[in-house]
Order: structure tokens, then C-alpha cells, then sequence
């Protein structure tokens, strides 16, 4: 798993880069890459979007 807060244009190869939770692209080197945080159940779950059109379409699912 990438860790959402590391700078995703270093050395992340694309089998290990994240995929858009909205549209399910494959993340690389984005400057419009956006990530959300959130505790559920006491976990730390994360979801990653590829620039703030998709953040703003993604229904929480």
C-alpha cells in the first residue's frame, strides 16, 4: 500500500501507485492528485482521486 501522505512523484512504480476512487485511474505523478482521511472503526482508511472533480463526484462508497 502507498502511504497517502508520501510524495507520490518519487519512485512509485504503477503497480504500486494508488487508483482514483471515483474513476479508478491509476495515479501518477498528478498534480491534481487529492486524498481524504478518515477513522472508521478505530482504522485509518484513506481514498485517492484524481483532481477535485472526481473528489467532489465520489458518494462515499
Amino acid at each position: 500500500m502507498v502511504d497517502p501522505t508520501s510524495d507520490l512523484g518519487e519512485d512509485v512504480s504503477e503497480e504500486d501507485a494508488p487508483a482514483c476512487a471515483t474513476c479508478g485511474a491509476t495515479i501518477l505523478d498528478s498534480p491534481r492528485h487529492r486524498v481524504i482521511t478518515w477513522i472508521d472503526s478505530g482504522e485509518v482508511q484513506s481514498a485517492h482521486f484524481c483532481d477535485d472533480d472526481c473528489r467532489m463526484d465520489w458518494d462515499g462508497e
